[in-house]
């Protein structure tokens, strides 16, 4: 297949990536480097890989991309991502809603390529019910779960009305190689990075909030049976594990997995304005992709903290 990966340079992009050349796949890699990096798929190029340095949200960049090329499938995954960030330039989140509309128009207007859309556990805000359900109540509360609520209904409507097909993946908390673990970044990368450092995690609040956390090679996985299925068109599934996890947890799990003599226990600070629970009900994913993740959260910390030991 010709197959276009927006974001393809981030963190799951760039894994995702890989995955699709592995599998003998035509993949264009598009991505402004804002928040991904070429050192990400600079070990795909040989391969033939082909990267567009370009904005995703750029009407003009994307017409000529579909000029230059057909499509078969394409994953959007490009977005401004992490709370610090999305926090700081809310302005810059909320153009990613036009990358959507104009991907949809386009692929539209050039064949109609399966879309499959990288959208976010966020839509759930400060849940109303646990576990979250696709078909359940939604609190958005912040410019990235808006843009990520509005790119799932923009692509509901166009296989509704034009029978283009489309699938909103709504990711829970995804970690691995590669991800960014400075103050911008995520919270298992975070904290394996300071207890490699002989640093504690840093635990805002009591450290009792819970989060799924699925390991990067599931994720693809999931995204992998998405394309290949008709019974996903016009869906949104959530992609995690169902198996809650404490962030206290979690941090002593790094803290046990490196065995840093000169970190003992987490330091606990004040807490922010955090939404307190988030796991998923998983039944749509397991009845409609046939898949259940195969990474207890100890089994990808340690291949996590083998990455970061050698690259970080």
């Amino acid at each position: 297949m010709h197959i276009l990966v927006t974001g393809g340079a981030g963190f799951i992009g760039s894994h995702l990536c890989t995955r699709l050349i592995k599998e003998g796949h035509e993949v264009i890699c598009l991505d402004n480097l804002e928040t991904g990096s070429r050192e990400n798929v600079e070990h795909l190029f040989d391969k033939g890989l082909l990267f567009i340095e370009g904005d995703a949200n750029d009407e003009a960049t994307l017409k000529q991309l579909f000029t230059d090329h057909t499509f078969d499938a394409i994953f959007h995954y490009a977005a401004l991502v992490g709370v610090k960030r999305t926090n700081e330039h809310p302005e810059k989140v909320l153009r990613d809603a036009e990358g959507i509309r104009h991907i949809a128009e386009l692929a539209l207007a050039n064949g109609k390529p399966k879309i499959i859309f990288a959208s976010s556990s966020e839509v759930y805000g400060e849940p109303i019910e646990i576990p979250e359900r696709e078909d359940g109540h939604i609190n958005v509360q912040i410019p990235y779960a808006v843009v990520k609520l509005l790119g799932e209904k923009i692509l509901e409507t166009y296989w509704r009305k034009y029978q283009l097909p489309t699938c909103s993946l709504r990711f829970f908390n995804v970690y691995g190689p590669k991800q960014e673990s400075s103050d911008y970044g995520f919270v298992a990368g975070i904290f394996i990075k300071r207890v490699l450092e002989g640093k504690p995690p840093i635990i805002f609040g009591d450290g009792t909030q819970t989060r799924d956390f699925v390991y990067i090679d599931d994720n693809i996985e999931a995204a992998i049976r998405a394309l290949n299925s008709d019974a996903v068109n016009g869906e949104v599934i959530n992609v995690g594990t169902g198996r809650p996890t404490t962030i206290l947890d979690l941090a002593e799990e790094v803290i046990d997995l490196i065995g840093n003599d000169a970190v003992r226990e987490p330091d606990f600070v004040p807490a922010r304005n955090d939404v307190k629970h988030r796991f998923p009900d998983v039944s749509k994913m397991r009845r409609l992709l046939d898949f259940r993740p195969q990474n207890r959260l100890n089994n990808g910390l340690e291949k996590t903290i083998a990455w970061y030991k050698d690259n970080v």
